[in-house]
């Protein structure tokens, strides 16, 4: 073969061997990349646990509110916040129980 044949040859596969790598690459990170599909089951695996870890901070934050509400300026729960002040300030012993009163009225219940 002659080199201008060779040349040519060379300048017409130049296009369709590019179109080719660019291809090649996208594949391989389409099955081999961090959100490919051989990464499927540990992205759903991470969705499991965070969404687990979103209902436990749902469950945190209804219980915060709860405890925001019986320390409502108008009408404090007397006993949550002699609960709360013998807790942080360390006079609460481990074996005390709170037990509620029948006849005990909620702030909630209240307003």
């Amino acid at each position: 073969m002659q080199p201008a044949a060779v040349i040519d040859l060379l300048k017409r596969a130049a296009l369709p061997a590019l179109c080719m790598l660019v291809i090649l690459y996208f594949g391989v990170h389409a099955l081999f990349g961090s959100s490919g599909y051989l990464a499927l089951d540990d992205i759903r695996r991470s969705k499991a646990e965070l969404l687990q870890q979103q209902a436990l901070l749902q469950q945190r934050k209804a219980a915060l509110g709860r405890d925001i509400d019986l320390l409502d300026p108008r009408g404090a729960d007397p006993d949550f916040a002699d609960e709360l002040v013998r807790r942080h300030l360390g006079v609460i012993r481990p074996d005390e129980l709170i037990v509620p009163l029948d006849g005990a009225k909620s702030p909630a219940a209240r307003g």
